[in-house]
C-alpha cells in the first residue's frame, strides 16, 4: 500500500488543540461532482462523520446522545475548494453556543497538509438539539454533557 493511500485509510479519533477538536476525515471518489470538487451534500456528510468521534463515541460524556440529538439548522460556505486528493480533509470543531438543551457547531474544514492557521476551505455551523426519542421532545443536557461541551467552547 502507498504512503497516499495509507493516510486515506483510517479511523481517526480526533485531538484537542486550542482551536478546538480536529478530526481528520477521508474523502472518497464518489464524494466529487463532476468538476472534481466535494459535492454540496457529501460535504454535509463529511462535517457529520467528523463530529461522530467528538461527540458520540463511548468514552466521551456526550456518547448518550447517540440516543436523541437532532439537526435543527446547518449552514455551509465554501471559501474554496476541497479536492479528491487533498485527502484526507482536516475538520476543527468547537462549540458557538451552549444552552440547555442544544448547542451550536461550528467547523472549519481544510485539505490534508494544510495549516491550522491558513483559511478554512469551508466553514459550517449546525444546531445540534439534545432529544428525547420517547417523549418526542427536546431534553436538558446533564450536567456531564455541557461540562464536555463547555471545554470546547469558542468566542
Amino acid at each position: 500500500m502507498t504512503a497516499q493511500a495509507d493516510r486515506r485509510l483510517f479511523d481517526d479519533r480526533g485531538h484537542r488543540t486550542d482551536a478546538g477538536y480536529v478530526v481528520t476525515v477521508p474523502v472518497r471518489w464518489s464524494d466529487m461532482d463532476v468538476f472534481q470538487h466535494v459535492n454540496h451534500a457529501r460535504m454535509v456528510t463529511l462535517l457529520e462523520e467528523a463530529r461522530i468521534p467528538w461527540l458520540f463515541y463511548d468514552d466521551k460524556p456526550t456518547a448518550p446522545m447517540r440516543q436523541g440529538c437532532l439537526v435543527a439548522d446547518m449552514h455551509v460556505k465554501y471559501q474554496g475548494q476541497i479536492r479528491h486528493d487533498e485527502s484526507p480533509i482536516s475538520v476543527t470543531m468547537y462549540v458557538q453556543r451552549l444552552r440547555a438543551v442544544d448547542f451550536t457547531v461550528g467547523y472549519e474544514v481544510r485539505p490534508h497538509g494544510a495549516s491550522p492557521d491558513s483559511k478554512p476551505a469551508v466553514v459550517a455551523s449546525t444546531q445540534l438539539v439534545s432529544f428525547d426519542i420517547d417523549t418526542q421532545r427536546p431534553r436538558r443536557m446533564t450536567t456531564e454533557e455541557k461540562a464536555y461541551l463547555s471545554e470546547f467552547v469558542r468566542p
